[in-house]
């Protein structure tokens, strides 16, 4: 049990149990390879309580220059942003946002979870923020309303963008700042999105999928674990489109 959470090593339990470090009800144990029912015995290691879990729930702020991937022998991946005890589990990536995208992942070894949020055929919203290089209008707008035509042809389910500011640059250029949410998640969809209508993704964040919104006091690149709430929302509005 206590090996499985990631407290230490098979080798360093037992030499934590000889040294009186570990107690079940209250009561030391001599013996490493006592029984004990995980969800119902109270054990402790150096006085603290050991709280036994099979799956983990974590909210990650990706940065940039990280891929959403498991292990990557050139880049860094999400995992490796990761304390050694919350790698224990195994989680992965729930779906995956580009290198230089930043944002909201979850991060678990639910899989069923993970295929619920992810399944096409359960349109669960993911929203996000953007700048883009030109004026983004109401053309643009209507536009991913009855889906566009990427460039492979594939044509995306309805958008809905919202224009939150345009900013003037030099020259008469433009930058403007919008939300959008889709539906899907096709490779750099909302980058190709934007492309169809001739202009251009400059910077990219998600802040929010199904019920879960990024967590504004999280600083990228860190992460923490969903709070009840937010697991329970989660699992009842999946497959829910907003």
């Amino acid at each position: 049990m206590l090996a499985n959470m990631g407290l230490g090593t098979r080798s360093e339990i037992k030499k934590a149990v000889k040294q009186g470090r570990v107690t079940v009800e209250g009561k030391a144990v001599k013996d490493s390879g006592i029984q004990v029912d995980p969800f119902q015995d109270h054990v402790e290691l150096d006085g603290e309580a050991v709280s036994y879990r099979e799956t983990i729930y974590l909210m990650l702020n990706k940065p940039q220059g990280v891929i959403s991937a498991t292990e990557d022998t050139r880049d860094k991946t999400v995992l490796d942003l990761l304390e050694p005890q919350d790698r224990v589990l195994a989680p992965f990536p729930v779906g995956r946002l580009d290198k230089d995208t930043e944002g909201l992942l979850l991060l678990t070894n639910d899989g069923q979870l993970a295929h619920e949020l992810l399944s096409p055929r359960k349109h669960v919203d993911k929203t996000y923020e953007a700048e883009v290089s030109g004026l983004v209008g109401e053309a643009d707008i209507q536009a991913f309303k009855a889906g566009v035509t990427l460039d492979d042809g594939y044509v995306t389910m309805p958008a809905r963008l919202t224009v939150l500011r345009t900013e003037e640059q030099h020259e008469g250029t433009a930058v403007s700042y919008i939300s959008l949410v889709i539906q899907e998640g096709k490779f750099h969809q909302v980058k190709r999105m934007f492309e169809a209508v001739g202009k251009k993704v400059i910077f990219l964040k998600r802040v929010a999928m199904g019920t879960l919104k990024l967590d504004p006091l999280l600083a990228s690149g860190s992460y923490r674990e969903l709070t009840e709430e937010e697991l329970e929302s989660l699992k009842s509005h999946r497959g829910q489109s907003g």
